[in-house]
């Protein structure tokens, strides 16, 4: 079986967020399991970055924007050690720019043109460059439009008109939402300007779009994909998402464990480990952590750590609270924990998470910046990792920490609610327990589970088993690419089925 990613994101070419981290893992998995995977992304400044090598084919196209015909050629690369092929679709006027999407906050005024010549382009590199495809998988709001063109303004093709897509919603708070006026730009019928298939509230929506259109959607976790049939997480779109519920399914993401694996992490020098070696290992990089981020050498006090984006959805105003309240309980005292946060984002929790170390400094570590060096010695020293998310689509930190041998506290949201087997007396007994989880979105339940946490963290034997459990869990892209694999066959079988009747 042969399929074409249609992805704005794949690392190391571009990347905001996990949409990159997948379409530049996923494929490879594919590769493993017999499915051959091709990539057509556009040629953003970054690809140029990445330090590999891209080629240019002699292959130039027109694809029509409106009134006017844009012109556009192929260039071609390699995901790094892989097969894989990845070819971009160059126009530098759309494409040229410091980034991917939008600059100092606000989005280019011309992303709706940018991606619907993107859409059309990854499309006609199907016949133009000879590629044997059998299915079209989509990602996101930027490759939306793509079902909708296999099934209009492709839909008589001998080649396009034939093939299946399917979209997968990364994070569906992104829509890719856009004046009702640029539905002139498409080229696709003003009919299909409905509620049911292209118009949100006026607008012409991307997301919309692709869900309508796709013969099948997935989210990346399973809680995920019925968390967006209602409000609040449904951000909207809980009527089309309940008129697909049967074509909807969620598959969780995968870990690179050649990345993310203390067994040979680079950033951890000689004290490399496994779910064998931990226990005499961890403490020396729970020593390192501490020296590094300036906090006293208390092997014997839990050290609490959150990586990532500082933002409400991430659940820093629960983390921040809590911080503050445990930091002044220990005051006359030993601290109750030790705090490394590490991360950038909103101004506001730049502020007070910066106040907080100031405050605090032998008990509160601040990093505000991006440092992956320091995440991966954050997840190998830390005791425990927190995500208090609002909402987590899939999440991949609580998978890196489950294999450094860092517990996860989460909240029951998403594919953290998927990935993490809470901490209780079953649980412990029948050894199935990977770390704590709770449900409501508050500090106190932030608080009161970091307590039970740092209560079994004083029972080493029952602590030493949530650990091992956890670092022995199989999260690796192999599994995922096999669910992929499964759908991909169900979906081209449905399709040629239709097709044949």
């Amino acid at each position: 079986m042969n399929v074409l990613f249609v992805t704005s994101e794949a690392t190391p070419y571009a990347k905001t967020g996990g949409l990159g981290d997948v379409c530049g893992s996923l494929p490879q998995a594919l590769v493993e399991q017999g499915v051959r995977t091709t990539l057509v992304m556009p040629a953003f400044r970054s690809i140029y970055e990445a330090g590999l090598e891209i080629e240019p084919t002699d292959i130039h196209f027109e694809i029509p924007v409106g009134k006017k015909l844009v012109e556009g050629h192929y260039l071609r690369g390699r995901l790094p050690e892989s097969d894989v092929t990845v070819y971009f679709v160059q126009n530098q006027d759309y494409f040229d720019r410091p980034e991917l999407y939008n600059e100092a906050g606000e989005d280019y005024d011309d992303n709706s043109e940018r991606f619907i010549f993107y859409n059309r382009a990854a499309l006609e590199a199907i016949p133009k460059l000879g590629l044997d495809i059998d299915l079209v998988h989509c990602h996101d709001w930027t490759a939306g439009l793509a079902p909708a063109y296999l099934k209009t303004v492709y839909n008589d093709h001998p080649q396009l008109g034939r093939l299946p897509s399917i979209l997968t919603i990364h994070n569906l708070a992104y829509q890719g939402n856009f004046w009702h006026w640029d539905m002139a730009l498409t080229g696709i019928d003003w009919k299909h300007f409905n509620h049911h298939e292209m118009e949100y509230y006026g607008q012409l929506s991307f997301l919309k779009t692709g869900i309508a259109f796709a013969d099948a959607v997935t989210t990346v976790s399973p809680t995920y994909a019925r968390e967006i049939l209602e409000p609040p997480l449904s951000c909207g779109f809980e009527g089309i998402l309940q008129h697909r519920r049967d074509d909807l399914s969620g598959i969780i993401n995968g870990v690179d464990y050649s990345a993310w694996s203390p067994v040979a992490d680079e950033f951890l020098g000689e004290n490399t480990f496994n779910a064998d070696t931990w226990r005499e290992v961890k403490p020396k990089c729970k020593a390192e952590l501490q020296r590094r981020m300036e906090l006293p050498q208390q092997p014997e006090v839990p050290l609490l750590a959150a990586v990532g984006r500082l933002a409400d959805q991430k659940g820093f105003d629960l983390i921040a609270r809590v911080m503050r309240d445990w930091a002044e309980q220990g005051n006359a005292g030993d601290p109750i924990a030790q705090w490394v946060i590490l991360g950038t984002g909103a101004p506001k929790y730049h502020s007070m998470l910066a106040d907080l170390a100031l405050e605090f400094p032998d008990r509160i570590a601040v990093r505000l910046e991006f440092s992956n060096e320091l995440a991966h010695v954050i997840e190998a020293g830390a005791d425990m990792f927190l995500m208090p998310s609002q909402y987590e689509p899939c999440g991949l930190n609580q998978l890196y920490s489950l294999q450094y041998g860092t517990v996860p506290v989460v909240r029951e949201t998403g594919g953290l609610n998927d990935t993490v087997v809470n901490a209780h007396k079953e649980t412990i007994e029948n050894g199935t327990a990977t770390g704590f989880t709770f449900y409501d979105y508050s500090a106190y339940a932030l608080s009161e589970t970091l307590h039970r946490a740092c209560g079994i963290y004083n029972s080493p034997d029952t602590w030493a088993q949530i650990v091992s459990t956890g670092m022995r869990q199989d999260w690796s892209w192999g599994r995922s690419a096999g669910e992929y694999r499964e759908l991909y066959e169900r979906t081209l079988a449905k399709k040629m089925e239709a097709v044949a009747g």
